[in-house]
């Protein structure tokens, strides 16, 4: 998508463009694309081209985040390629999306606050040359779509998305980060519920659907986060009937202490128990339904926000958040 020149060539050197087939993918999914090297003036040798897949991570440190570029994902296109000058040199390449790749499109719309990108880099003379960032629109799998689309149908409204670096009690991860999506809940709950925070850890045979609420405390009643986990297959995510899943998890943390559900995959039944599990301290973020997310990632807002932050990615210094 970025034509620019090797500066470790100088002027008159080759230029490089690494395009993707398709901007568009969902996680576990492969991608295509080509990093096409034009040719300058004299011929030319570059010792390794590299991709990595990145994303924008907020990291904290006590009572503050900071944000940086997490490496989550490195692959070799090609090595000891010769640029023959002023002739076209074409390098395809695929890459295996890691199946906990966060989402950062829904609805075929950029997510607000979500970036994910493919990173070309070029080691030339055994340094390495980092070039720019093509972005890529991860939507969510089709079971993830099913519990957003619930989301919707309840009448949650998106609030904001972002990426936590760390790990999840009780949850096995690829990765050393997670996504947090965050709504605000349906008016029925208003001044018991403030904020509830939704996380995916997607692997090829099973979907973990982490859930906290943000409960407000009262006269009578305590506060703090609540939390819920539901595992299940991809296909038995199909057959859930997340609306009512959700709204009764929700009407218990609302009325009492929380709710923590399983659904098939680890107890191999497609009912569920309940484990109720109340804690205090710090909350999550969450996500939203294919329209709500959408409508929110249409407006003018939305886009400002997702070409700042990949501004900053690509132009900003890695913080070193690399897996």
């Amino acid at each position: 998508m970025f034509k620019r020149m090797l500066s470790a060539f100088g002027v008159g050197g080759p230029s490089v463009d690494t395009v993707l087939d398709s901007p568009h993918a969902v996680p576990g999914e492969v991608i295509t694309g080509q990093v096409r090297i034009q040719g300058g003036s004299s011929d030319a040798q570059i010792e390794e081209i590299l991709l990595s897949l990145v994303t924008r991570v907020e990291v904290e440190h006590g009572d503050h985040e900071r944000a940086g570029t997490a490496e989550f994902l490195r692959v070799s296109a090609g090595r000891k390629v010769k640029v023959t000058a002023g002739q076209l040199t074409t390098v395809p390449f695929q890459i295996a999306l890691p199946w906990e790749t966060p989402v950062s499109a829904v609805g075929g719309r950029e997510l607000p606050g979500m970036v994910v990108g493919v990173r070309t880099e070029l080691v030339i003379a055994g340094a390495p040359d980092k070039g720019d960032l093509d972005p890529l629109l991860v939507g969510p799998l089709e079971s993830q779509d099913r519990v957003l689309e619930a989301f919707g149908e309840l009448g949650f409204s998106f609030r904001s998305a972002d990426v936590e670096a760390g790990r999840l009690h009780g949850v096995r991860q690829e990765l050393g980060f997670f996504q947090e999506i965050e709504f605000f809940p349906p008016s029925r709950y208003a001044g018991r519920v403030s904020q509830v925070e939704l996380t995916f850890v997607a692997s090829p045979s099973e979907l973990v659907v982490i859930l906290e609420a943000d409960k407000r405390g009262g006269m009578f009643r305590s506060g703090g986060d609540t939390f819920g986990r539901f595992h299940v297959s991809h296909e038995e995510a199909l057959r859930t009937d997340w609306a009512a899943a959700i709204d009764g998890w929700l009407a218990t943390v609302a009325e009492s202490g929380g709710g923590h559900a399983m659904f098939g995959g680890h107890q191999g039944h497609h009912g569920h128990d309940h484990d109720y599990d109340h804690h205090g301290g710090h909350g999550r973020r969450g996500m939203g339904m294919g329209g709500v997310v959408a409508g929110a990632a249409a407006g003018v807002v939305g886009g400002m926000i997702l070409g700042e932050v990949m501004e900053d990615v690509f132009d900003g210094g890695d913080e070193g958040f690399e897996e």
